[in-house]
Formats: structure tokens, C-alpha cells, sequence
């Protein structure tokens, strides 16, 4: 790779260890994608829970850190493993909490935001068109190259930490015109309405397309979906598909034209209601018994928590209900009294997580869960691999499910 001056010296080890391995880790990864160069990044977003990174990891952040690491630009974090003002009645242990802060500790001493979020797109700082970022959420990178137009590619735990001390990442991927050019052209008949009817859009499609390197193109959108649309398709898609940019013809900022993504000469796939109807019936029936309900997956915006809780006002729920949002949105959710009404229904609200990341397998175990509902596509294909028999549909039928103990 052709390195700059201060990254050789970085690589030299010149400018101290914890930007040694920085450096040498994008390397290696820049090496493996045949890229030629860095590119600079202006944010770096980390998967940083402590399911996933383990009693070994967060020693390897605590090593960093007291080798006195420091990220170079914004950092900031996926959801955490554990909302640390509610975890007992969960089933989650002292030791999950001690990892947590731990975790938090270690990565606050290097000056890491600890955002705990999984929407900063729509809470913080959202990417803009052409910027270079290194995101590491999968819902995140699709929707900031999606949506947002900006540049990443699905950068692991390490890379995104790398990124964030050299304030780079390896030119690869969709950091490249050239992988930003559709690959499969799909059209669709019939507008999806609710978010779930989004989500499976999107699971369809990751499925057809398969692979991290296509890239779709959809046609057939005749207005402009919400933001929360957009998120919970783009969330489904990568979910289903390891799909980290799609493109929406007349919406999506690089797809003004089919022309515009080189869609034209594709050849046209077209998403039938049976198709939705096929992703759709493999989570559930009405009649199934409920263990839980869960909003998560992604994170619930401000305007789905008002949603939501409008749904929850005079109802009782017989089953547990989580719901899961940003602690951006939070304080806003709190203060417009729509955590109260979601939990005066026997819902509990957490911030800061995110339910499959908050060792979903062990909470399952410990409550007797096995039978889940979400209006989340991406959470349901992620739970049959968490002992859970997942099944999905519309916010307000989740809601009714609530109250009846089966689904509705």
C-alpha cells in the first residue's frame, strides 16, 4: 500500500504503540482488499458490546488505553450490552454489568463517545453526501451510503477502533465509485405501508441479492418513504443479505436516474406481493402463543416511540413487552411522558441497548421466552439463531398480541 509519511511513521512505531497496531491492522485489511492507499474519515462508529467483545477484548481496550490511546476524530458507539440501570429483572448477571462498565471505561480514557446507539443517522451527526466514514453497524453503513450518500464499508470492532486512533481507513469497497454502481435492478408493483411491510421488503431483496458486492436498485417507489421506513428496510436488507448499499430511483441521492447507478442495461426482477408474502409467513401465524414482544433492532426514532406509546394508551399487556431506544431520544421520550404511558401498559422502556446484543440467548433462558414478536424484520431473522421461535408483524398488531398472549 502507499503510505504517507506520518502513516509510515506510524507503522514505525515513531508515533507510539497504540498507533502502531492501528495502522498495521488497516494494512493488513487494505492488503487483503487490494487497496492502494488510506482514505481519511471524518467518523468512526464501533460495535463495542460485551457480548461481542468478551472478557479477552475488553482487556485488549483497557491494554490500549492504559498504553494511553487516543482517537483522532469523533468516535462514537453501537448499543451497549446492558442497560445498567435495569438488568437484574432481565436475567442479566453482575458479571454482564462489570463487563459493561468496564467496556466504558476503557473506551471513555481514549475518548470514545459512548453514543450507544445503532441511529446516530438520526440523532447525531448524520454523514453527508461524499463524506468518508468508518461505521460498523450493518443497519448504520447501509443506510449512511443509502441514505445519506456518504462512504463505508461494514467495519468490524478492530477496524472501526484502527480507523478511530489514525482518523483512515483502507480505500476499498464502497469507498470506490466503481462498487457504488448497481449490480441487480429489481421493480416493485405495490407501495409497502407499514415499517414491517418495509422491513420485509427489504429482507426479500437481501436475499435475492446475497453478497456484500450487489448492489440493488429499486424502482417502482412513487413517494418518498420516511426516514423510519428507509431504516427499517436498509436494516432488514443488510440483515438478510450482508447488503451495505442499495439505491432508490427518484429518492436516494445517488439514483436520480437508473442511469445515474448504471442500472439500465440490468435486467428487471420484479418483487411480487407472493414474494413479500413468502419472507413474511416463515415468523408466525395468528393463534401462536407470545413470550415477549420486542421493539428493537433498530433502535425506536423519537416518532416511533410517539407511535408507540399512542398504540399503549388504556391497554394491559398480559406478556412482557421491551422496547428499545437511543438515550438521545431518551430524555425527549421521557419528558413528553411517552415512556410513562408505554410502561403504565406493563411495557419497559431501556436505553442505551439494543435486545439481540444484550445476550438474547441468556435473557430467553432465564425469563422462559422462547415464542418472540417484533415488528422488526431484522430482529426476527437474527433470534432463530438465540433459541428463539420469532415471529413478526405490524406494530399495532404486536400491541393487540400484548394484550391477548397470542398473536393477533
Amino acid at each position: 500500500m502507499n503510505l504517507t509519511t506520518e502513516e509510515k511513521a506510524m507503522l514505525n512505531g515513531d508515533l507510539g504503540e497504540p498507533l502502531r497496531w492501528a495502522i498495521d491492522h488497516q494494512v493488513k485489511v487494505g492488503t487483503a482488499f487490494d487497496a492502494i492507499d488510506m482514505v481519511p474519515v471524518s467518523q468512526s462508529h464501533m460495535m463495542v458490546d460485551p457480548e461481542s467483545v468478551g472478557e479477552a477484548g475488553v482487556a485488549f481496550l483497557e491494554n490500549l488505553a492504559n498504553q494511553g490511546a487516543r482517537v483522532r476524530i469523533p468516535m462514537i458507539t453501537d448499543p451497549r450490552g446492558v442497560d445498567l440501570s435495569y438488568y437484574g429483572p432481565l436475567g442479566q448477571t453482575e458479571q454482564m454489568a462489570d463487563l459493561d462498565r468496564r467496556t466504558i471505561a476503557a473506551c471513555e480514557r481514549m475518548g470514545i463517545l459512548m453514543t450507544d446507539t445503532c441511529i446516530n443517522y438520526q440523532t447525531i451527526m448524520p454523514p453527508v453526501f461524499g463524506d468518508h466514514v468508518a461505521f460498523g453497524d450493518t443497519g448504520v453503513v447501509i443506510y449512511s451510503n443509502s441514505v445519506c450518500g456518504a462512504r463505508s464499508n461494514f467495519e468490524g470492532g478492530p477496524s472501526a477502533l484502527a480507523a478511530g486512533l489514525t482518523g483512515r481507513t483502507p480505500r476499498y469497497g464502497l469507498h470506490l465509485d466503481r462498487h457504488r454502481k448497481a449490480t441487480r435492478r429489481f421493480s416493485i408493483n405495490e407501495m409497502p405501508e407499514t415499517l414491517t411491510d418495509w422491513g420485509v421488503l427489504g429482507a426479500t431483496i437481501g436475499k435475492l441479492s446475497g453478497s456484500y458486492w450487489e448492489v440493488p436498485v429499486i424502482e417502482g417507489i412513487t413517494t418518498a418513504p420516511t426516514s423510519d421506513k428507509l431504516k427499517h428496510m436498509g436494516a432488514a436488507m443488510a440483515s438478510f443479505g450482508s447488503t451495505p448499499l442499495f439505491h432508490l430511483t427518484g429518492v436516494t441521492p445517488e439514483a436520480g436516474s437508473i442511469a445515474c447507478v448504471g442500472g439500465e442495461k440490468l435486467a428487471i426482477e420484479t418483487i411480487t406481493p407472493y414474494d413479500l408474502l413468502k419472507t413474511r409467513s416463515n415468523y408466525g401465524s395468528p393463534g401462536d402463543p407470545v413470550d415477549v414482544v420486542v421493539f428493537a433492532a433498530p433502535q425506536l426514532s423519537l416518532i416511533e416511540m410517539s407511535d408507540l406509546a399512542a398504540l399503549c394508551v388504556n391497554k394491559n399487556f398480559t406478556v412482557p413487552v421491551i422496547v428499545c431506544t437511543s438515550p438521545q431520544v431518551y430524555p425527549d421520550a421521557t419528558r413528553m411522558k411517552l415512556v410513562s404511558t408505554m410502561e403504565e401498559a406493563g411495557a419497559k422502556v431501556l436505553q442505551g441497548t439494543c435486545f439481540y446484543n444484550q445476550y438474547a440467548r441468556e435473557i430467553g433462558e432465564a425469563n422462559g421466552w422462547t415464542h418472540l414478536l417484533s415488528n422488526s424484520a431484522k430482529i426476527v431473522n437474527i433470534l432463530g439463531g438465540y433459541g428463539y421461535k420469532p415471529a413478526l408483524a405490524s406494530m399495532e398488531h404486536c400491541i393487540d398480541s400484548a394484550v391477548a398472549g397470542e398473536i393477533i
